[in-house]
């Protein structure tokens, strides 16, 4: 639990801007609720916790199982590897992984995450079971029924779901989010996707500059999944997903770890390989990894007014404390070892 009120010193990276300065925040009840100038030596970086804006937690009981095929054999529903496989796992053996996997998201800096959920009505309850009592807020898009009980839909490709206009029609009407895959092996379910204006788009590994200027025009995120789309075989480019284009074009993209059977929920190795591969901007990236809280109704930045979702690094644990560019080592250096503090008031 933390303290009703507290103050941090030291040099944040505030609002969306992630602009650096030297600080004191005040904390009152989980939020914040002044930032001042600090002349203090600055000992510690003060940094937005992330948010993992794509997962498929339940994923988690297939971890590394060796496996070769397709995309669609692998992951396609109905009948894809991993759907068997949840479909064969008993329930509580489901939830005490996705809870393992819940914490580790929490040990490496994230605050809340978007989860395409599996198995109807019953998967959306488990994940919320798993969920329960930590402080790293799920936003969950159901599937196959569980649109109805969760926070919007989480929609496999247009072309997989044969309702998908009266799943969104019935997620509008409730007022839920509503979140397609698109463009992850090839570019030819996004104009599907686009004619029913989701709130979010997942992947567009193989989106063109046509498609990425129409989705900007429209104000759609797209949360893209670097690691996966490599270790899938989907692309073995740097120009995919298209991340220099989609910031050249106005557009907006979000980071997203997506499996667990294939990829760690670790958004500090997401960044990590992004800036290696795609050579985007580091504040870029960096907004990127926290931008997607908007999903769930809230900025993620540092802000006066905003619930705190804080992470406290201690620079002097390993080299860090020699960076001449905070963003960048953040992005490509920072490991759990050197978070000192985790400030996760989500709920």
């Amino acid at each position: 639990m933390q303290a009703a009120e507290y103050v941090l010193t030291g040099r944040a990276l505030l609002g969306d801007e992630l602009t650096e300065e030297d600080v004191c925040i005040t904390i009152t009840d989980g939020i914040v609720r002044s930032i001042e100038p600090c002349s203090k030596r600055p000992d510690r970086w003060i940094i937005p916790a992330f948010f993992n804006a794509h997962t498929h937690l339940a994923d988690t009981v297939a971890m590394d199982l060796p496996v070769q095929g397709s995309l669609a054999e692998l992951v396609k529903p109905p009948g894809g590897l991993k759907h068997r496989i949840l479909a064969a796992t008993p329930e509580a053996e489901l939830i005490r992984g996705m809870r393992s996997s819940i914490m580790t998201m929490i040990a490496t800096g994230t605050a809340g995450f978007a989860d395409f959920r599996e198995g109807g009505a019953a998967g959306v309850a488990a994940l919320r079971e798993a969920a329960a009592g930590l402080p790293c807020q799920p936003i969950i898009l159901g599937r196959e029924g569980g649109e109805e009980v969760s926070d919007g839909a989480g929609i496999s490709s247009v072309h997989d779901v044969a309702n998908a206009e009266e799943v969104v029609r019935r997620a509008r009407a409730a007022g839920r989010l509503v979140a397609f895959h698109a463009g992850e092996k090839n570019r030819d379910d996004i104009d599907g996707a686009l004619a029913f204006e989701p709130d979010l788009l997942i992947h567009c590994t193989h989106a063109t500059d046509a498609d990425l200027r129409r989705i900007a025009d429209m104000g759609i995120p797209i949360a893209v999944c670097p690691r996966s789309n490599w270790l899938l075989g989907v692309t073995r480019s740097p120009a995919h997903p298209p991340i220099t284009r989609i910031l050249e074009l106005g557009g907006r993209f979000f980071l997203g770890t997506d499996n667990v059977m294939f990829v760690q929920p670790d958004m500090l190795q997401e960044m990590a390989f992004t800036a290696t591969v795609h050579r985007a901007p580091p504040a870029e990236i960096l907004r990127a990894a926290i931008a997607g809280a908007g999903l769930a109704g809230r900025s993620g930045f540092i802000e006066e007014g905003q619930k705190a979702s804080i992470l406290v690094i201690d620079p002097e644990r390993r080299n860090l404390s020699f960076s001449r560019d905070i963003r960048a080592t953040i992005i490509k250096r920072l490991d759990s070892s050197s978070i000192k503090q985790n400030i996760l008031n989500v709920q």
